[in-house]
């Protein structure tokens, strides 16, 4: 497998009402999205970090990280598309708006005995499914979970341990996607995955917009740090779904004025940058076993719903290999004297290991002129999830898997 960093400027992009619509995510949905999330119990904003010595090291303006691992106590930021997906299935059962239906409402026992018991499927690397199943029992229903060959046991021990039914298959993730949703069809069990085919759309498109309190709470605390927005974001991307969302959100705020924006994906399911690559606006599938170490980027069927999105409005998809990922751990866990430290699992760090090596080498000197990367650059960056496997976490920044250096 090709250990190098592999970019391509997107040949597609469209001015600001030449590409598919973000209605989805405007400010207006967006909120009504946080408010929801904000009736729950242990919700509370994830903080921002400013790493201003990492910054001034890479020459760059500023270098935020939205670090997810503080997210409801699950270590990633993936509940925020499980829970309202979830409150928007159970706000169409009781012919409701889900702005009626706040957590106190929907965990009442007369809502309960109105909706009866519901079973809600997924398939998982882990994150995802751990937070389909938190919500599941934080609103007094079940859940069934698969994940794919490969998986971690800790992670499937921390999703059964919310009370799913959960288990490792012998097929990769998109085999599994396709698996669960006929086992769910077959048992009246609804699902809610994160990516989309024709015929299942809506549930994505709700866990997109769930996932969009990340980025309207980003965009809050940068401008109380005294930033209007960010002109860089770099996204990391699996199926394409929290991309889209991120993408769609900034898109939708800054129209024509909007962020530069990076899709990061792993090399080994880099569905996104083959589609890219390819520049005729289809997407393209990535197929096999896909053994990253970035299990939670290990997707090799785009969300049609964020590749139209990431299609028109993204500047730039990268391919990274997995020790991209593991110098953003160390980059992440090691800050420069003054700066904060992040705990950052595999797929939440590639994104500041690929930040690294573009402002660092000057192999990729072209990439930063291309993006316009500069002293007065304000670069934001999303730790999707912290320390989800502790062995693996061990593994690479204790005990040195995957180095950098030499590469």
């Amino acid at each position: 497998m090709n250990d190098k960093i592999k970019w391509v400027q997107n040949n597609m992009l469209k001015n600001a009402g030449g590409g598919v619509s973000t209605e989805l995510f405007s400010k207006l949905e967006i909120d009504k999205a946080r408010k929801f999330h904000s009736t729950f119990p242990d919700y509370e904003p994830t903080p921002l970090r400013s790493l201003k010595k990492l910054a001034l090291n890479y020459g760059v303006g500023g270098i935020y990280v939205k670090d997810e691992s503080y997210r409801f106590g699950l270590n990633a930021f993936k509940a925020l598309g499980g829970s309202y997906a979830i409150g928007k299935y159970l706000a169409r059962q009781l012919n409701k708006d889900i702005s009626e239906l706040p957590y106190d409402v929907l965990t009442s026992p007369e809502v309960k005995e109105q909706l009866g018991d519901i079973t809600f499927a997924t398939t998982t690397d882990g994150n995802h499914g751990r937070g389909i199943a938190w919500t599941a029992r934080q609103l007094w229903q079940k859940s069934v979970v698969y994940m794919p060959k490969g998986s971690s046991q800790y992670r499937l021990d921390k999703i059964r341990e919310e009370g799913a039914y959960a288990e490792i298959t012998d097929l990769n993730y998109d085999d599994a996607v396709r698996m669960t949703a006929e086992e769910a069809e077959k048992n009246g069990w609804v699902i809610v995955q994160d990516t989309s085919w024709e015929g299942y759309e809506e549930i994505p498109s709700w866990i997109m917009q769930g996932y969009g309190t990340m980025s309207a709470e980003a965009l809050e605390q940068l401008n109380n740090l005294g930033v209007e927005k960010p002109t860089h974001i770099f996204v990391q991307a699996g199926v394409g779904a929290l991309a889209g969302s991120v993408q769609g959100f900034f898109a939708s705020m800054f129209k024509e004025d909007r962020p530069k924006t990076v899709i990061v994906e792993a090399n080994q399911a880099d569905c996104l940058y083959k589609s890219a690559l390819a520049g005729d606006g289809k997407p393209r599938v990535v197929g096999g076993d896909m053994p990253t170490i970035m299990a939670g980027l290990a997707c090799g069927e785009p969300n049609l719903i964020g590749w139209n999105i990431l299609r028109d409005y993204s500047d730039m998809f990268v391919s990274c290999p997995d020790w991209i990922a593991a110098k953003g751990m160390r980059v992440l866990a090691n800050p420069l004297l003054g700066d904060p430290k992040v705990i950052s699992g595999e797929s939440g760090a590639v994104t500041a290991g690929l930040l690294s090596s573009f402002l660092l080498d000057e192999a990729f000197k072209g990439a930063r002129e291309a993006l316009q990367l500069d002293e007065k650059s304000q670069i934001l960056v999303f730790n999707t999830e912290g320390n989800t496997d502790p062995y693996k976490y061990r593994s690479i920044v204790w005990d040195g898997e995957l180095p950098s250096a030499g590469r």
